[in-house]
């Protein structure tokens, strides 16, 4: 007293779908939006100067830690 189900979507047919439907997205989002000329970014002289500083807070930071005991 089997059905017959031929007319109705199996799990694998619905795994293959589902896979199909994954692959199709991703090459959508991996396929470039624009077409337009790429242009490199220039960072400036503001962005690529030195950020650190000795400060006094960096060094109460060492000093709390025991840092400045490594130096000797």
């Amino acid at each position: 007293m089997e059905r017959d189900r031929k007319d109705q979507l199996g799990r694998r047919q619905f795994f293959r779908a589902l896979g199909g439907g994954t692959a199709a997205a991703a090459a959508a989002l991996v396929s470039p939006l624009s077409t337009g000329e790429a242009k490199a970014y220039d960072p400036g002289s503001e962005e690529t100067r030195a950020r650190y500083r000795e400060t006094d807070h960096v060094k109460a930071f060492y000093r709390t830690n025991g840092y400045e005991t490594l130096k000797k």
